[in-house]
C-alpha cells in the first residue's frame, strides 16, 4: 500500500477504497493555472497559447499535488450532416478585456454570439446564440449536433502527459439547465419561463441533447479514461430537484450505468448546492465519486453528516471552503480545516481532500501548499 503513485491513489480513493493516503486535489481548473502562465488569461483561452489542459498539468506539478485532470471537449470530433461555419472575429480589444464575435451560420439561419475576454479572469459569454427558443429552434436542432469520433491521438498525447501523476478524465455533459443556461439569452430565468409555458420544447431539448451525449459517452469508454466526469455545475441550484429529476436525472443514470458495465468509474461535479443531488446519486444511479460538497453558505453540505449517510455507497471529495479559508485564511487556518475534513470523512478510506469549486485566482501558494502538507502526514492510515 505504501508508495502509490498519485494515479493509484486516486483510483483507489474514488473506487472507495483505501489507499496509501488520503489524496490531495483542490479544484483549481482554472484561474490559478492561467495565473501561472504569466500570459494574459485570453492567451489560454482564446488562442490556446498553452491549451488550458497543459497549463492545468503544470500547476498540479508546481504544487505536487494528485491531478485530477480532465479535457472538456478537446478530444471529440464532430462530422456535421450538414456545414455548420462558425465565425469568430475580434470585435474590440483593449489592455483589459477582449471582445469576440460569433456567427454560427445553419441551413435554418444564422445564430449571433459574444464572448468577453478578460486579461486576467475567465471568459464570459456576453451575448448568447438563441434568444428565443420558439423562433430558433429549427437552429438549435444543428447545434446538438451527435459526434463522429473521440480524437485517438490527442487521448494518448494527454495519457503521456499525465503520466502517473494523476488521474485522467474525459467530460459527459447531462442535459439541464446547468448546461442550457450559456446558450439562451436571458440565462435561467427564460428557462423558468419555457418550462412553465413551452415544456415539451424543452423536453425535446433534453431528448436532442442526450442522443448527443450518450453517443459521446460511447466514444469516450471506449477511449479507457480513468474515469468520466458527469453532471454539471449548479444542477439543483441553477434548477430545482424536481426539475434535475426530470431532465437531468435520466441521462446521468444511463451514464454512470454504461460506464459501470465498462468498468470505468465515474464522478459528479455539481458545485452550490448539492446534498438532495447526492442522496439521488446514491440511491438512484451507479455512480463511484462525487465532489465538491460545498458547505454554507455556498453550499448545503456537512461533510460528516454525507459520510455518515452516503459513504458506505460513494467516494466523497471536497469540501474547503474556497474564499473564507482559501484565499481569506492562513496556512495555519487551512491546515485545520484539512485536518477536520479528514476527520470528517476519511475514515475508511473513499475520500479526496479537497476544495469547493474553484480556488480563486489570487490563493495564496502556502495555503494550497498547506494542503499537501496535510495529506501527507495527517492524512495516512496506521
Amino acid at each position: 500500500m505504501l508508495g502509490m503513485t498519485s494515479r493509484e491513489r486516486f483510483l483507489t480513493a474514488i473506487r472507495n477504497g483505501q489507499p496509501d493516503r488520503v489524496p490531495c486535489a483542490p479544484d483549481f481548473s482554472n484561474m490559478i493555472p492561467c495565473k501561472l502562465t504569466g500570459r494574459p488569461f485570453w492567451d489560454v483561452y482564446y488562442h490556446g497559447s498553452p491549451p488550458l489542459w497543459r497549463a492545468y498539468l503544470e500547476a498540479a506539478r508546481y504544487f505536487g499535488i494528485d491531478a485530477w485532470f480532465v479535457d472538456y471537449d478537446g478530444p471529440m470530433r464532430y462530422s456535421y450532416p450538414v456545414p455548420l461555419q462558425r465565425e469568430r472575429i475580434i470585435r474590440s480589444h483593449s489592455a483589459e478585456r477582449m471582445v469576440v464575435a460569433e456567427r454560427i451560420r445553419t441551413p435554418a439561419g444564422d445564430l449571433e454570439a459574444e464572448t468577453t475576454y478578460y486579461v486576467g479572469d475567465p471568459p464570459t459569454r456576453t451575448v448568447k446564440p438563441i434568444k428565443d427558443l420558439k423562433r430558433d429552434w429549427a437552429k438549435v436542432r444543428y447545434l446538438l449536433q451527435v459526434p463522429e469520433a473521440c480524437d485517438p491521438y490527442q487521448v494518448a498525447w494527454q495519457k503521456r502527459e499525465l503520466g502517473e501523476s494523476g488521474v485522467y478524465g474525459l467530460h459527459v455533459g447531462t442535459p439541464g439547465f446547468q448546461a442550457w443556461f450559456g446558450l439562451f439569452e436571458g440565462g435561467v430565468e427564460a428557462l423558468s419561463y419555457l418550462y412553465h409555458d413551452a415544456p415539451e420544447l424543452l423536453d425535446e431539448l433534453r431528448e436532442l441533447h442526450e442522443r448527443a451525449l450518450l453517443r459521446q459517452a460511447e466514444m469516450v469508454i471506449d477511449a479507457r479514461p480513468d474515469f468520466i466526469l458527469t453532471g454539471g455545475s449548479g444542477a439543483i441550484t441553477l434548477q430545482s430537484p424536481a426539475i434535475a429529476r426530470r431532465f437531468t436525472l435520466p441521462t446521468l443514470q444511463k451514464i454512470t450505468r454504461m460506464a459501470k458495465e465498462a468498468g470505468v468509474a465515474t464522478m459528479v461535479h455539481s458545485c452550490g448546492k448539492e446534498y438532495a443531488l447526492v442522496r439521488m446519486c446514491a440511491e438512484e444511479t451507479d455512480l463511484d465519486c462525487i465532489n465538491p460538497l460545498e458547505e454554507p453558505p455556498m453550499g448545503d453540505c456537512d461533510l460528516a453528516e454525507v459520510k455518515r449517510a452516503f459513504g458506505h455507497r460513494l467516494a466523497l471529495m471536497g469540501n474547503l471552503h474556497t474564499t473564507n479559508v482559501m484565499l481569506m485564511g492562513t496556512p495555519e487556518e487551512v491546515e485545520h480545516a484539512a485536518r477536520r475534513a479528514i476527520d470528517a470523512a476519511g475514515a475508511g478510506g473513499g475520500f479526496i481532500l479537497s476544495t469547493g469549486d474553484q480556488c480563486g485566482r489570487d490563493t495564496p501558494e502556502e495555503n494550497i501548499r498547506a494542503l499537501v502538507r496535510v495529506c501527507e502526514t495527517y492524512g495516512r492510515y496506521e
